[in-house]
């Protein structure tokens, strides 16, 4: 027996599928979302699962970039915010850890790109609250402000890694951003908060002194990690050139934020990188390591270790 869908049943199933692909191909990041509540007594906890699931629809559900993503190619991340404090209004404030990574070409391991927490984060939010944002009047809701700064962010910094300053028109719009609120009552947003807020972060990266910054960047990922499977001596020689550029930034400015957001991204990896090495090569990086990122210093003389 042969069985016949019927025509208008077709040219729905047949809409809706287009509809789907189009959404789908639409999207350009993957970032997943989480809200930790554990720290909060006085409100019911479904205002919170609300808001995980509205600020996942939120960040995943929107065009950010220019481009066509094909699904491999999202950008991937994870935000973790944690609720530290409440108030009667419904105003909240904790904490939010950005980690962002992308993958190494010829092998099977992704990079972490950001590792960042920022400890500046208030906002205002009831359970059925729609979430506003508009990146030219990105002053409506500090909460949405906050995570489209950090999404351009992440855009930015990966883009800087396939191509030299590829990223620089996804930074400007986090800067804008910042510039639309600088002069807003939330913290996190001034230059006199803090030296390692989200103002100096994006400020000092799109400086010409953090220009060998953005320079080993790309380096280390193109000319280093990417070619480690083709042969690992040459790209670790790249890697090592790649951070040796970093003498400039932190003799510019030392232990700045955008050092420590990079070294908090990649201390551990390099140390597995210069294991592997030569001796003499061993002690260059450990040498230029210690300079540029003393904080880490114990980390550095691991590298000596088997």
């Amino acid at each position: 027996m042969t069985y016949s869908i019927p025509l208008k049943n077709f040219w729905v199933s047949l809409i809706l599928l287009l509809v789907t692909t189009i959404h789908i191909k639409a999207q350009d990041v993957i970032c997943e979302l989480t809200v930790n509540y554990s720290q909060v007594e006085n409100t019911d906890p479904v205002v919170f699962q609300n808001l995980e699931r509205v600020l996942n629809e939120f960040v995943n559900n929107r065009k950010w970039t220019t481009e066509k993503f094909k699904g491999n190619e999202r950008i991937e991340f994870s935000m973790l915010i944690t609720i530290e404090g409440e108030s009667g209004n419904s105003s909240y404030n904790g904490n939010i850890q950005v980690q962002s990574r992308r993958p190494v070409f010829g092998a099977s391991y992704n990079t972490p790109v950001i590792n960042h927490k920022d400890n500046d984060i208030v906002f205002s939010y009831t359970q059925f609250d729609q979430l506003i944002f508009n990146e030219n009047n990105a002053t409506q809701n500090n909460l949405t402000s906050i995570i489209a700064y950090y999404v351009y962010l992440v855009i930015g910094m990966d883009y800087d890694t396939f191509s030299p300053e590829g990223g620089t028109p996804y930074l400007n719009k986090a800067l804008s951003i910042v510039n639309q609120n600088v002069s807003s009552n939330y913290t996190g947003w001034k230059p006199f908060d803090s030296q390692s807020n989200r103002y100096w972060i994006i400020t000092n990266y799109l400086e010409a002194r953090f220009k060998d910054l953005r320079s080993c960047m790309y380096e280390y990922h193109r000319s280093g990690l990417d070619q480690m499977s083709e042969d690992a001596a040459n790209a670790r020689k790249s890697i090592l050139a790649a951070i040796g550029k970093l003498e400039s930034v932190h003799k510019n400015l030392p232990n700045s934020v955008n050092l420590r957001v990079f070294f908090n991204a990649k201390a551990d990896e390099i140390v597995n990188i210069f294991k592997e090495a030569p001796s003499s090569e061993k002690a260059q990086a450990i040498d230029i390591l210690s300079r540029v990122d003393p904080a880490d210093i114990q980390k550095w003389s691991k590298i000596n270790e088997r």
